[in-house]
């Protein structure tokens, strides 16, 4: 059976052996056991056959051969019999792939590119009746013949042209047309088009605008913004096609009627455009960028005229700034290349009738077109040195005549606005002192109007009444632009500025609102970055100087002070001065009686700066450690124990706020350092002849059990593998840490030994001690369910052992079954149960940054255990401890993610409704934020619980006594979410229901309560009645 016999069999049935029957054809040509002419000659009886599927068979069994050949294998005399054996066979199947193929090799010459082509003129003047996947496997071989052989291609001149064209008309595939626009580009690009402009033009315009909704799960990739982008380059492709398109894309634009084209697209997927008018705008853009300067010039006026009604009567506000883009795409073109000023230019000409109509709407200024007409100033200007200096020179006099003739505020306001919008424009031009602009000849034209300019606009900030607060914050503002701008104003004038900046945050009634100070703290910070020596001589003397020696009893003016001054140590110098600044305030402060608030705020800024710094290459880390962890330890310390005076610092809250301070600092440190501090985690830096560490210790005074605080920040901070070997083993440690915590009744004393619980059986804990540590967590346990009364510092204790060792995944399993036994004990179920919570809460302490072991699986793994557990033992409660596995779910769900819960949906959802009837405000509020996620992932689930969802969420938002303000406004968000998720006919019966529930609550105590029952009701009210048969 010859070679080609066994193809024709094996084709269907087994593609993977038509293929190797094929490659041993090719080595067999290669090896010359037998020629080309046999090969052929092989095919004779096949090749006339009347079936043309077994035509078709024959073919695609030669160009498999082909295709195995070596490059260099077939002479130029065989590719060319090949090529002519194959053109006239091209309509059948697998001469196109053949074909390909040979137009490969080096030896396929100019000849053969011309037979092929007219081959495909010849043969596929309807190749819009064949198959998409033949079309595009003809498209593809000439896109091929045009990457290879366009010269060859292009020597065929009109022929080729206009072949191409009717070729491709009529096509609607986007893959096709993928590669159409591709071919196209080229050609209009590269041929010359001059005789034939419109009907190239014609062959592409007719597909826009053009619209496709890719298929689901389309497996080409193919996107609308593809075929639109590849489309768009061919319209901007030659500027022969100007005639055409620019009055066919205005009066596009211009429309008002519907636009209806035929959507590019797969079937059952047409669309109508209703995006035509972007489209066009950018269209505009693209060909404005592309065609030359004295082609856009002549449609320049005619293109302003059309566009400038999209942003002065600006009614979408994407359109408007399309239109924006398409006025500088012009601007753009038409400045390209030039080096002149002069009035005559296409540019000077393009402005002049856009800066006239500008200057029209200025005399108006309250008028709504004068925001939009500076932000054609604004965009004109940013297109080049030469627009910008042409702008200035026709608006900025008749601007600054307005600004001094206006009769009011408003007035004023809306023309200065203009001015920072041209400020803008300069910037963009010249740059700042730190992001400079390309170099241009073009002097700024508003160094003109520098002292003017300048005066006006500080008149405006400081002379204007105080309660204009909008109008000076527009001209601080603009005062900021200029000071920004580069080369433009001296550093005197910048500092004067500077002055006026600080008078705003430093002098302005507190009791106004903080818009212009917080305006005016940012314009500082902006002027730190260019000019920083100006805030170190100017800002930083008179805010220091506003700060109090001692706590003051009532003001708090330094706050804002404070966050000015935290907010501009952007740069390292100025923040090396604040800090030693603070640090040295601070020690004033202490030294006086007061409150703790001011030491509490000035620790909270010293937070704030450090932690916008990489404290790990801060050369001056070594002397934080020393003055702020060791010094104010000690100073903590000392004064507990009476070697000191009492002072703030030794305030919890104030103690906490210096923890923050002190893990920062501590983890920052090198292995050295920090094997130090490791070892005085309890002695805190003190000699222990002066102060006996707090563990171990009994009756120890309330100062000195408040030194825990900083003793857990010193533990957070450190890494894993330091530990203090003078405490002793960890299980030790862990004892009376657990002794300590069971009667301490101040919260963030406890707090903070808890936390060194949870640091020890994460962090610090090796893989040997596990077992150990979980032993001592079972007779926590056993102690807890046999207690006749359950202290709650003993449940923090167990869930605060069994935190750390869940999130790092230790004996998981074991731990929630002892956690989960403790629901059914009546005397510590409730209890525990709202321990649940705290298993997966995140904490600030045990953290990764601090070096904790959190898995990733760790929630999965509780949930998957807990839900099921949880589901089964509820249904067999009793009444007394029925509510405690609510309360303990709730506290699970509540730092779950979503794709964990929506699986388990059938299995919560009935106990989530019955969580709803709780007491417990924390557990509703947790309970309705899980619904709500649920219901948005999962709304099917839900539709068979609507009556009871609705009853029970009106429940929580009528009664404000039994439910926080919390609970009423996401039950409220929960309910109006209900619209538009739910099916209307399933949701109709309810809506009288709610709709007069929600009265009630229209007249809320709470702001954000009574806004969202508007909104609800609202949603409910306008739900669609069924209508009537």
């Amino acid at each position: 059976m010859s070679s080609v016999q066994q193809y024709l069999l094996a084709v269907n049935a087994d593609q993977g052996k038509a293929l190797s029957i094929a490659k041993d054809t090719a080595r067999g040509l290669e090896s010359k056991q037998q020629t080309l002419i046999e090969v052929v000659q092989s095919l004779g009886e096949y090749i006339n056959d009347e079936d043309a599927t077994i035509r078709a068979r024959v073919i695609d069994y030669l160009s498999q051969v082909i295709r195995q050949l070596s490059p260099t294998f077939l002479s130029r005399q065989q590719i060319q019999v090949l090529c002519r054996f194959l053109c006239d066979r091209i309509e059948d199947g697998g001469a196109i792939g053949g074909l390909r193929k040979l137009q490969a090799l080096e030896r396929f010459n100019k000849d053969m590119v011309a037979m092929t082509f007219r081959a495909m003129l010849a043969h596929f003047q309807d190749l819009q009746i064949r198959p998409q996947a033949r079309r595009l496997e003809i498209l593809e071989l000439l896109n091929d013949l045009m990457l290879k052989h366009r010269d060859a291609l292009k020597e065929l001149g009109t022929e080729s042209l206009i072949g191409l064209t009717d070729l491709i008309n009529g096509e609607k595939d986007p893959r096709n047309l993928m590669v159409i626009f591709s071919i196209l580009k080229v050609v209009m690009l590269e041929w010359d088009i001059s005789g034939h402009a419109e009907t190239l033009f014609d062959s592409v315009f007719c597909y826009f605008p053009i619209t496709f909704r890719p298929p689901p799960d389309d497996p080409y990739g193919i996107t609308a913004q593809d075929l639109k982008i590849r489309l768009r380059d061919c319209i901007a492709a030659s500027e022969y096609f100007a005639p055409y398109a620019f009055p066919q894309l205005i009066d596009k634009l211009d429309s008002t009627s519907p636009n209806i084209k035929v959507d590019v697209s797969h079937p059952s997927t047409m669309l109508i455009s209703d995006t035509l008018q972007k489209d066009v705008l950018q269209t505009i853009t693209a060909c404005a960028l592309s065609y030359g300067i004295s082609t856009v010039s002549k449609y320049s006026i005619t293109l302003w005229d059309s566009l400038k009604f999209e942003i002065l009567n600006i009614q979408e506000e994407d359109l408007a700034e399309e239109a924006l883009v398409s006025l500088q795409a012009i601007a753009i073109r038409l400045g390209r290349g030039l080096n002149s000023t002069d009035p005559k230019t296409p540019l000077a000409r393009y402005l002049r009738p856009i800066t006239k109509e500008c200057n029209e709407q200025f005399q108006e200024p309250e008028h709504k077109q004068v925001k939009p007409a500076g932000q054609i100033l604004k965009v004109l200007g940013t297109a080049s040195p030469f627009t910008f200096f042409l702008v200035v020179k026709a608006v900025v006099p008749s601007l600054m005549t307005l600004y001094q003739d206006a009769d009011s505020v408003a007035k004023q306001r809306a023309l200065l606005e203009v001015l920072a919008q041209i400020f803008d424009s300069a910037i963009a031009v010249y740059g700042t002192p730190s992001i400079p602009a390309p170099a241009t000849k073009v002097e700024n034209p508003l160094e003109l109007f520098k002292e003017r300019l300048f005066e006006l606009i500080s008149q405006a900030l400081m002379g204007s009444a105080a309660d204009e607060v909008s109008f000076r914050v527009v001209a601080l503002k603009a005062l900021l632009r200029l000071c920004l701008l580069r080369r433009y104003l001296q550093d005197n004038e910048i500092g004067m500025a500077v002055q006026y900046f600080d008078e705003i945050v430093l002098l302005e009634d507190q009791s106004r609102k903080d818009d212009l100070k917080r305006e005016a703290i940012q314009a500082l910070v902006e002027l730190s970055r260019i000019k920083p020596n100006l805030i170190m001589d100017i800002t930083f003397p008179a805010f220091m100087a506003k700060l109090p020696d001692s706590s003051p009893s009532d003001d708090r003016d330094y706050l804002i002070i404070l966050e000015g001054l935290a907010q501009l140590s952007v740069e390292r110098y100025v923040a090396d001065t604040l800090i030693r600044r603070l640090l040295n305030r601070l020690d004033i402060v202490l030294q006086n009686e007061g409150s703790s608030t001011y030491p509490k705020a000035i620790l909270s800024t010293l937070h704030y700066v450090l932690s916008q710094r990489d404290l790990d290459e801060d050369p001056n880390l070594s002397s934080y450690h020393e003055r702020i962890v060791v010094g104010f330890a000690r100073r903590v310390v000392l004064a507990s124990i009476g070697k000191a005076p009492i002072t703030a610092l030794n305030e919890e809250p104030t103690l906490e706020i210096l923890g923050r301070l002190a893990t920062m600092i501590v983890r920052a440190l090198d292995e050295h350092k920090q094997k130090a501090v490791a070892l005085q985690i309890y002695s805190l830096f003190v000699d222990e002849a002066d102060f006996v560490p707090v563990p171990f210790r009994d009756n120890i005074p309330k100062p000195q059990m408040s030194t825990m605080i900083l003793s857990t920040s010193l533990m957070a901070g450190v890494s894993l593998q330091f530990t203090d070997p003078g405490a002793g083993s960890i299980s030790k440690i862990l004892a009376e840490l657990a002794r300590l915590a069971f009667p301490e009744d101040v919260p963030a004393v406890r707090k903070a030994i808890l936390r060194q619980v949870g640091l020890l059986t994460n962090k610090f804990l090796l893989p040997q001690e596990t077992d150990a540590v979980l032993g001592i967590l079972k007779n926590l346990v056993s102690e807890l369910s046999e207690t006749t009364s359950a202290p709650m510092n003993a449940v923090r204790i167990v869930f605060w052992v069994a935190k750390g060792l869940i999130i790092r995944l230790a004996h998981t399993d074991e731990i929630m079954k002892c956690l989960l036994n403790l629901l059914s004990v009546t005397q510590c179920g409730l209890a525990s149960a709202r321990g649940f919570g705290l298993l997966l809460a995140p904490d600030e302490v045990l953290s990764k940054e601090n070096g904790g072991k959190i898995r990733l699986l760790a929630k999965q793994k509780v949930f998957n255990i807990c839900v099921p557990n949880i589901a089964k033992e509820f249904r067999t409660a009793n009444s007394a401890t029925k509510s405690n596995y609510l309360i303990a779910l709730s506290g699970i769900l509540k730092h779950m993610p979503t794709e964990v819960v929506i699986p388990e949906t059938d299995t919560i959802l009935p106990l989530l409704l019955q969580s709803l009837d709780l007491e417990d405000r924390d557990v509703k509020a947790a309970t309705i934020q899980t619904l709500t996620v649920v219901s948005q992932e999962n709304p099917k689930a839900v539709e068979g619980h609507v009556g009871s969802l609705v009853g029970r969420l009106l429940k929580c938002i009528m009664y404000p006594k039994a439910n926080s303000a919390h609970v009423r406004h996401n039950a409220l968000r929960y309910l109006r979410i209900f619209p538009g998720m739910v099916k209307d006919s399933t949701l109709l019966p309810y809506k009288n229901t709610v709709t007069r529930g929600l009265l009630n609550v229209l007249d809320d105590a709470k702001r954000n309560v009574r806004k969202e029952a508007v909104e609800c009701r609202a949603a409910w009210f306008n739900m669609d009645e069924p209508r009537s048969d």
